[in-house]
């Protein structure tokens, strides 16, 4: 994982196939369940973290002018 959003797409996708392969039962389930939890709370905090960083630079490109400023990785596909 190389930490961008795209990457927390392609892993929120793994998740949802997981929970969704119909050999998943019982025990097995329930523990897929709450990792997809898991999974979640921690990738709601990314997406706010990443929408702070997007809004300092929509304020940096409207104070310094878009040549001036850097796109983070985090933030690209």
């Amino acid at each position: 994982m190389r930490n961008t959003l795209g990457d927390l797409n392609n892993h929120l996708f793994a998740q949802l196939e997981r929970l969704n392969d119909e050999d998943i039962t019982g025990e097995e389930l329930k523990e897929e369940i709450i990792r997809a939890k898991a999974v979640t709370g921690i990738a709601s905090q990314i997406i706010n973290n990443a929408d702070v960083i997007l809004q300092a630079k929509k304020l940096q490109v409207e104070t310094l002018g878009r040549d001036n400023v850097v796109i983070p990785k985090m933030l690209e596909d």
